[in-house]
């Protein structure tokens, strides 16, 4: 909203004719209408930044995406986020299974929720290794493209 714009300028100078027309009495209602219309102009304007923002960042995603190999910078990052994230989610979780399982079955139970705590991380680790870390070709999210 530049501070020349010709149609805010008509807004105002009707609404300073109103006031002078209306009278004092009507001031505060031709105040709250004009600051309601410049709500209105700075909420699209903000709203149309943002789009275009968001826009932005969504084209710059997409193609950061559709990078391959070495070049795919920040990859590494989510898998990171993904490994590690998994792996403090299955410790929050194991809080309320260990005390379910140590009050319904003691011992043993505290112990068979923790083997199966411990598997669940270990399978999601070895699943990490063969799929990210495995030798030769391996399939990307494109059936016919492959990556070495």
């Amino acid at each position: 909203m530049d501070a020349r714009d010709p149609e805010l300028k008509k807004e105002f100078a009707a609404t300073i004719q109103a006031r002078k027309d209306l009278g004092e009495e009507y001031e505060s209602a031709l105040i709250d209408s004009f600051l309601e219309k410049m709500d209105q102009r700075i909420d699209a304007q903000v709203e149309r930044r943002v789009r275009r923002e968001l826009a932005e960042h969504q084209t710059a995603f997409a193609r950061a995406g559709r990078r391959v190999g070495p070049q795919a910078r920040g990859h590494e990052g989510s898998r990171f986020g993904a490994r590690y994230g998994f792996g403090a989610f299955s410790l929050i979780m194991a809080i309320p299974l260990s005390a379910i399982a140590a009050d319904k079955a003691e011992l043993s139970g505290l112990l068979v929720a923790w083997i199966g705590i411990v598997a669940v991380n270990a399978a999601h680790s070895l699943g990490w290794l063969f799929t990210e870390r495995g030798g030769g070709a391996r399939r990307t999210k494109d059936p016919d493209a492959w990556e070495d």
